[in-house]
């Protein structure tokens, strides 16, 4: 789908206290957003199919799909310091954006 490599994966889970969470009106306590940060340039279908993906998931932990809210960041590789504090847009990725 992103075909990212194994490697390439920074996951940040933030949890909140019930009684400083603000949950959206109409949504359960297992409201849960989803924000991915990713290089530009990933076709339609690819983020359709990682929707599809994080909603499988989180549907199988118990969390309904109607209760899951995602949100995709796309970030220009210009704008990533990578290896030494190069632009990702100057370094060989070792993987495809465009899929």
């Amino acid at each position: 789908m992103l075909k990212r490599p194994d490697y390439d994966r920074d996951v940040v889970l933030d949890i909140y206290d019930a009684d400083v969470r603000i949950v959206p009106t109409g949504r359960s306590e297992h409201y849960t957003r989803v924000e991915v940060v990713m290089f530009s340039g990933r076709s339609l279908e690819a983020k359709r199919a990682l929707y599809k993906l994080l909603v499988a998931n989180l549907s199988a932990l118990g969390v309904p799909a109607t209760e899951i809210k995602i949100i995709l960041l796309e970030v220009p590789a210009e704008n990533w310091g990578l290896r030494g504090g190069y632009p990702a847009s100057e370094i060989d990725l070792d993987f495809k954006v465009d899929v």
